[in-house]
This record gives structure tokens, sequence and C-alpha cells, in this order.
């Protein structure tokens, strides 16, 4: 199987980086996927610093449930619950079939380029 890699862009014209998706989905090749905030309001506040640590925590460990995802990072179970599902709607983990979680993503690169208006 191919290591899946994110890249996670800030661009204010969703239907340009939807287009750019489409082109790289007919590549013959896997191309990566991609997690694309209009702006970095958005980006800030759906990845938090704590759910980035559940991100990095989760990254090449294989299937692991919520509570002992919750002991790896040293917080409460229903608060990292909550962050798992704000992660999982984004797609940056994944639910198993037995409950747990993963991180399907061997690598993540965040294109993010601010500029003065």
């Amino acid at each position: 199987m191919t290591e899946r890699f994110l890249t996670i862009t800030l661009q204010p014209d969703w239907k340009g980086a939807l287009r750019a998706m489409a082109q790289a989905a007919k590549a013959d090749e896997y191309q990566g996927e991609v997690l694309n905030f209009e702006s970095p309001g958005h980006f800030f506040g759906r990845l938090s610093e704590k759910r980035w640590e559940i991100v990095r925590a989760t990254q090449g460990k294989g299937e692991m449930s919520v509570r002992e995802l919750a002991r790896v990072v040293e917080r409460d179970v229903k608060r990292v619950h909550e962050d798992v599902v704000v992660l999982a709607e984004l797609g940056m983990l994944e639910r198993t079939a037995g409950g747990g979680v993963i991180c399907p993503y061997s690598s993540m690169h965040i294109d993010m380029y601010l500029k003065a208006a």
C-alpha cells in the first residue's frame, strides 16, 4: 500500500482549490491528499495546539483507543473524544471498525502564504 500524505493549504478561492484537486485526481500516480482552509482564522480555529498534539501522538502509531490516546496526551477522555470527532470530520484522523482512531498519513505539509492586503 502507498504511504499517504496530506498537504494543508490556505486558499480563499475554494472553488479554484477544488478544481486543482480534481486535476490532480486525474494523474496516474498517487498525488497525496489536500485539506484546504479559506482563511488563517478558520485554520487556527479548527486546528488548535491540543488537536495538533493528538495528531502527532497518533501519527505512525497504528490504531489507538480514545482512552489510550487520552493517557498519551495526558488529557481528559471526554475532551480528547471531542477533538477526535473534529479531526475525523476534517479527515486528519480516521475511525476504525473497532472504535479506535488512526492517523493514516505518514507525513503532512502545511502550505501557508500570507501577504499584506
